[in-house]
């Protein structure tokens, strides 16, 4: 008897930054190992091996979740090894490998596009996640979806707030 294969899950969060351009956005997202500074309830974040904007780079992600009274804190971490990087065209995708999160064969895409204002001016951009990744034992392809979308938003803001600064 064959092994029933479930489709894989597939996904895209776009979030808007009204002032930024891309080249002001981009140094954000190609520091690949500083996801903890954007990302929330990222605890740390460093380079286990390779070299910095390279394929192959691998980083170290963890995060506590706290438990109620009943059940202590766990610590969620993840290996992510980076596949591309472009900083001609303002992307980079990563893989997920070693992780106690229940990620299997996720694939993520980050892009940074200049956003129009309808006139044909520069407005802003906008920073794209997609992604590919098998199902996720106890989640739904919309309970990723959703926190994804979530964390990018976070992510834009924590760029744009970090933009304003260095510019005021």
């Amino acid at each position: 008897m064959a092994e029933e294969t479930q489709p894989r899950w597939e996904g895209k969060a776009i979030a808007e930054l009204k002032g930024p351009t891309p080249d002001q956005v981009w140094p954000f997202l190609a520091d690949f190992c500083n996801l903890h500074k954007l990302f929330p309830n990222i605890d740390t974040c460093y380079r286990v091996e390779g070299i910095q904007g390279e394929p192959g780079l691998i980083r170290y992600c963890a995060s506590t979740v706290s438990g109620d009274d009943s059940e202590p804190s766990k610590l969620k971490w993840v290996n992510e090894r980076l596949l591309m990087m472009d900083p001609g065209e303002k992307c980079f995708s990563y893989e997920v490998l070693d992780n106690n999160m229940g990620f299997k064969n996720y694939v993520a895409t980050f892009r940074v596009m200049p956003m129009s204002d309808g006139d044909g001016k520069m407005g802003g951009c906008t920073i794209e996640c997609s992604f590919v990744s098998d199902p996720i034992e106890g989640w739904g392809l919309q309970d990723l979806s959703s926190y994804l979308d979530f964390c990018l938003q976070y992510m834009a803001k924590k760029i744009e707030s970090a933009i304003q600064e260095a510019s005021a």
